[in-house]
């Protein structure tokens, strides 16, 4: 996948989220219960936290150093998933809306310095598993928020009927 192909999806799965929650008011976006006790506003919150260890990889990347704390994200999911979420419980509805915008602008800035041998080489880094950049950047943006949203609509559409009883 070459950089204008992920930014493309970048932006496509992203439009699809906003689409889904411009129809929410606040109090939806923070009622439990979209994925087992988690709000709309914590799996935003969750999102974030994956794309924000995303851009730090990069810039350590761009360093010439391991982005250790995404390795070790990724080598225990669940726990870094369940700090996160005690960390991020709470937050201000606002503050993860700018955080959601501001990420991913950091993260296309980061995307323009990357070429797409850069992106597409599994052999470029020892940590990654013999996976190429784009397929780690994916996972950490598009299509981690893709996995999100069948939740995400599905609650929309549940407080939906419920507004329209």
């Amino acid at each position: 996948m070459n950089r204008d192909e992920i930014l493309e999806e970048l932006d496509n799965v992203r439009e699809e989220l906003l689409v889904v929650l411009e129809a929410l008011p606040d109090e939806a976006l923070l009622r439990p219960g979209v994925m087992d006790d988690w709000s709309i506003a914590d799996i935003l919150a969750h999102l974030v936290a994956w794309e924000s260890e995303m851009v730090t990889a990069l810039m350590r990347i761009d360093q010439g150093k391991t982005p250790t704390r995404l390795v070790e994200a990724f080598a225990d999911i669940d726990g870094y998933n369940a700090k996160r979420f005690q960390e991020n419980k709470g937050r201000d509805l606002d503050r993860i809306f700018e955080d959601l915008h501001g990420v991913r602008v950091q993260l296309e800035d980061w995307l323009a310095e990357i070429g797409d041998k850069e992106l597409n080489d599994p052999k470029r880094y020892s940590w990654s598993n013999d996976l190429p950049l784009w397929h780690i950047i994916a996972e950490n943006s598009f299509r981690h928020e893709s996995e999100h949203l069948p939740e995400i609509r599905a609650f929309a559409q549940r407080w939906s009927s419920e507004a329209n009883r």
